[in-house]
C-alpha cells in the first residue's frame, strides 16, 4: 500500500516540476495544435497549443513505476514492463502522429494504414503475451457472476481488436479540455482498487501473482498521479493537450491493465465513456450513410454534441468524471466476494 501512494505523489510531482518547463520548450518549437474547420466554432481560439503534453506524463510513469516496483523482479513475465511496453508503443503510434502534425506540418499526420499497422503489431503482440502468460492464459473473468470465460484461442483476436479499439477509444475521447485526464483520474483509481482486491485473494496462495498485481497496483496509481498533475495544465482553459502522444499512451494503459487482471469486460463499466465515445461515431457514420446525410448527433464523438446542445466544457468534463466515478464504483463493488482458484 505504501508503494502505491508513493507512486501517486511522485508521479504527481513529476508531472508538475516539469509543466512549466516543457510547456514553454513545446512552444519555441511551434509544436501547436491545428483545428480544423469542421470542428465546433468554439475551439478557434485553441489554435496553437501546445500539443505532445502527454510526453509529460509518460515520463512520470515510466520513473514512478521503476522506482516504486516491488522488490522481486519476475523477468519477462513481469506485469510492470509488460504495462510500460503496451502503454509505450501505444504512445509511440501517436507520438508518430504528433510528430509529422507538429514539426513536419504536414496536417494530415500518419496515414490511416500507418496507424493501424502500427496498433495491429502493438495489439498481436500483447494478446499474445498475456494469452502465452502462466497468470493470464485465455480466461477472463465476468464481472458479477464469480466465473471464468475461457476464450480459448480465439482469446489472441478477440483482444487484438479490444486493445486497437480501447486505444482509438481513448484518442477520440480527448476532444475537450480536462476531460481525457480527468476521466483517467478517476478510472486509474478503481483499477488501482480492483488489482489491491485481486492482491488481497491470493497472496496466501499464489505470492508470484500477487507480486504482479501490486505491480499493476502502482502502475494505476502512477498513472492517477501524471493525470491529475496533467490536469494542472490541461484544465480549462487547457496551456498544453496531451495530444495522440499522451491519448494512446492512457489507452495502452487501460487495456493493459484490464487484460493482465483478466478483467477486460470490466472497461464496459470503468471505460465507459471512451467506450460511447467510439460508439457515437461508428453510429453516427452508419446512419449518416445509411439516411444520405441526416444525423444522430449534432457532431460525434458525442461529447461535441452535448457541447453544441449548450453545455460548457467544465459542465461536460464534470459530467464524464461523475458518471465514471459511478460506474468504477459499481465495478469495484461487483468483486466483493470474489474467489480466485
Amino acid at each position: 500500500m505504501l508503494r502505491m501512494i508513493l507512486a501517486l505523489l511522485l508521479s504527481l510531482a513529476a508531472v508538475l516540476v516539469s509543466g512549466p518547463k516543457v510547456i514553454p520548450f513545446l512552444r519555441r518549437l511551434n509544436f501547436g495544435q491545428t483545428i480544423y474547420d469542421l470542428g465546433p466554432q468554439s475551439h478557434k481560439q485553441k489554435q496553437g497549443t501546445p500539443i505532445m503534453g502527454g510526453l509529460m506524463m509518460a515520463g512520470a510513469v515510466l520513473i514512478t513505476t521503476l522506482i516504486c516496483h516491488p522488490a522481486k523482479w519476475q523477468g519477462g513475465w513481469d506485469f510492470m514492463l509488460a504495462l510500460l511496453a503496451v502503454s509505450f508503443l501505444s504512445m509511440a503510434v501517436g507520438f508518430g502522429d504528433d510528430f509529422i502534425k507538429a514539426a513536419l506540418k504536414r496536417h494530415e499526420g500518419l496515414t490511416p494504414w500507418q496507424k493501424i499497422a502500427g496498433q495491429v503489431i502493438v495489439a498481436v503482440g500483447f494478446s499474445a503475451y498475456c494469452y502465452f502468460h502462466p497468470q493470464v492464459g485465455s480466461k477472463v473473468w465476468v464481472p458479477f457472476f464469480n466465473v471464468e470465460w475461457n476464450l480459448g484461442i480465439f482469446y489472441i483476436p478477440l483482444m487484438s481488436l479490444t486493445v486497437i479499439f480501447m486505444v482509438n477509444s481513448a484518442n477520440l475521447q480527448d476532444g475537450l479540455d480536462g476531460l481525457l485526464s480527468s476521466v483517467t483520474t478517476v478510472g486509474s483509481t478503481a483499477w488501482g482498487m480492483i488489482a489491491l482486491m485481486l492482491l488481497l485473494a491470493v497472496q496466501t496462495t499464489q505470492p508470484d501473482y500477487a507480486s504482479n498485481l501490486y505491480s499493476v497496483a502502482i502502475f494505476a496509481m502512477a498513472m492517477v498521479g501524471a493525470a491529475m498533475g496533467f490536469l494542472r495544465f490541461n484544465h480549462y482553459p487547457a496551456t498544453v493537450f496531451m495530444g495522440d502522444t499522451g491519448s494512446m499512451f492512457i489507452g495502452g494503459a487501460i487495456v493493459g491493465m484490464a487484460m493482465l487482471m483478466r478483467q477486460p469486460l470490466m472497461m464496459a463499466l470503468i471505460a465507459f465513456t471512451p467506450i460511447m465515445s467510439s460508439l457515437s461515431v461508428i453510429i453516427q457514420r452508419y446512419y449518416f450513410k445509411a439516411t444520405h446525410g441526416k444525423r444522430i448527433f449534432k457532431m460525434s464523438p458525442i461529447h461535441h454534441h452535448f457541447e453544441l446542445s449548450g453545455y460548457s466544457e467544465t459542465q461536460i468534463v464534470t459530467m464524464y468524471a461523475v458518471v465514471t466515478g459511478v460506474l468504477s464504483l459499481i465495478a469495484v463493488l461487483s468483486l466483493y466476494g470474489l474467489q480466485l482458484a
